[in-house]
């Protein structure tokens, strides 16, 4: 039988074994984006990344580019609705690729029932890709102040999954029963996107164009003509910069300068790039995946009946550069209106 002091002596190591475990082991890697002072470094796990490029490489296209002369799609091709500006050879390539970032198990029958017409919108799943199509053209067309030359493709999100992994969906809420005991809104309900924390996400602050973001005043409260922002709204803030950390891998200093958060001018442009995502993330949710909530099935829709939603991790999964930064337009040109 051991001692009492024993006992505590053990007790003390397993909870520091605990606590330790829970940390990740030096060495770090650490690098400097700001000056000196500003504590703007990014610090990063060498063997955690050592293996990104292969988990985020870009798979070989099907075949080549093809050419843009010829015919066009829609005058071969019944019920082309979206790439009908393509040559028969680039459309044709971009359905073979399509297939294997979006369905490699089904084949061509995830959208298209096996001896009817390929022009049947018989499936819903075709009816949805047509709609996805429209806004990664839109993303490569009316975004490259986010997206850059980069540009996106259908394996950006996909990674050969017929749905993304990684989709936003709002908050079902509490039952009825609970809310006698305080309405959370998400709080206290630790999750992934936020790095464990108790905040909670709101998917409407990235489905909403009038969702306010920014909560904190540039000058000493209290502040004229506004009451400033509730703690709901900086909660579902925090929370938000928490899931951009942890969508991209970096910390809050990628884009803020830690001596003053707030100050656009003090900030490095990766803040202006964060600030396009958003509003692109923002437009697209409007545009294309918000009207998908009559057109999928309730097994596809959120736990709330909501239709998913994309955000920084849909594209970016763990890396400030989606698929490491691989030029993928350059390789799918078909995937920009009037591709050429």
């Amino acid at each position: 039988m051991i001692s009492r002091s024993q006992f505590i002596g053990l007790a003390s190591l397993v909870t520091t074994a605990i606590l330790i475990s829970g940390c990740e082991r030096p060495p770090m890697a650490t690098e400097q984006l700001g000056y000196r002072g500003t504590g703007m470094e990014q610090v990063t796990n060498p063997r955690l990344t050592a293996g990104l490029a292969e988990v985020h490489a870009m798979p070989e296209a099907a075949q080549p580019p093809a050419d843009a002369v010829g015919p066009k799609a829609s005058e071969v091709f019944q019920n082309v609705q979206v790439l009908g500006d393509l040559s028969v050879g680039q459309f044709t390539r971009l359905m073979v690729n399509m297939t294997a970032w979006v369905s490699p198990e089904a084949g061509c029958n995830y959208c298209h029932v096996a001896g009817e017409q390929l022009d049947a919108d018989t499936l819903y799943t075709k009816r949805v890709a047509r709609q996805m199509l429209a806004m990664t053209r839109s993303i490569n067309d009316d975004w490259s102040a986010h997206v850059g030359q980069t540009g996106v493709t259908c394996y950006t999100c996909h990674r050969g999954k017929n749905v993304p992994a990684y989709v936003l969906t709002d908050h079902p809420g509490q039952p009825p029963l609970a809310q006698n005991a305080g309405i959370t809104y998400g709080q206290n309900e630790p999750s992934a996107l936020t790095a464990w924390t108790s905040l909670p996400v709101n998917a409407s602050l990235l489905a909403s164009a009038d969702a306010p973001i920014r909560v904190q005043p540039v000058n000493a409260l209290p502040i004229e003509g506004r009451s400033g922002a509730t703690i709901r709204q900086t909660e579902a803030t925090y929370g938000l910069m928490n899931y951009f950390s942890e969508s991209l891998g970096v910390n809050c200093t990628f884009c803020h300068n830690s001596r003053a958060f707030t100050s656009w001018e003090q900030s490095p442009p990766a803040r202006t790039t964060a600030w396009h995502g958003i509003e692109m993330s923002r437009a697209v949710n409007e545009a294309y995946l918000l009207p998908l909530v009559s057109e999928l099935p309730p097994e596809r829709l959120g736990v709330a009946g909501d239709a998913p939603k994309v955000g920084c991790a849909t594209c970016h999964q763990g890396v400030n550069k989606p698929l490491m930064g691989a030029a993928v337009l350059e390789a799918h040109p078909e995937l920009k209106t009037a591709a050429q």
